[in-house]
């Protein structure tokens, strides 16, 4: 058994939502998961070639200005930019979400972090409720949050 199979799982959008209401300092990377990342942790541009200090990442913590919105909204807005990931990159390629200390920023202006701490990993089924709760198609985006009353 890997350690990647000893990651637990998170099933649903609301799950994960759930999961970053409760812990500040979460990130989602989309690789072949944390026991190839944490060989040696370091991404790769793969415009350059350039080796980073740090794996790249996206931040799932929600900003000040989200204003109370739905977490779940945020979350899926957060996942849905990156979900072609798997199809570019190759087999093996999914989410999972970790801790760690952001030390640079890379290329694309994503987080670089170290101190690596794998927290859980996303079903796919995750993945199909966040396109969809943002529209779902590449390209064309429907804006499903309320506007905050003024």
């Amino acid at each position: 058994m890997s350690a990647q199979d000893d990651l637990r799982v998170i099933g649903s959008l609301d799950e994960l939502a759930e999961l970053v209401e409760r812990h500040r300092g979460l990130y989602v990377r989309w690789s072949r998961g944390p026991e190839t990342d944490l060989r040696e942790v370091s991404s790769t541009d793969d415009l350059t070639g350039v080796s980073l200090p740090g794996l790249s990442a996206s931040p799932l913590g929600v900003e000040e200005w989200w204003e109370g919105r739905p977490v779940r909204v945020w979350v899926a807005r957060r996942l849905h930019d990156y979900a072609h990931l798997p199809h570019d990159k190759g087999p093996g390629v999914h989410p999972w979400v970790l801790t760690g200390k952001e030390t640079a920023r890379g290329p694309d202006n994503e987080p670089l972090v170290t101190d690596v701490r794998p927290m859980c990993r996303l079903d796919q089924r995750v993945i199909e409720e966040a396109k969809a709760e943002v529209g779902g198609r590449a390209g064309r985006r429907v804006a499903r949050c309320p506007r905050r009353p003024r």
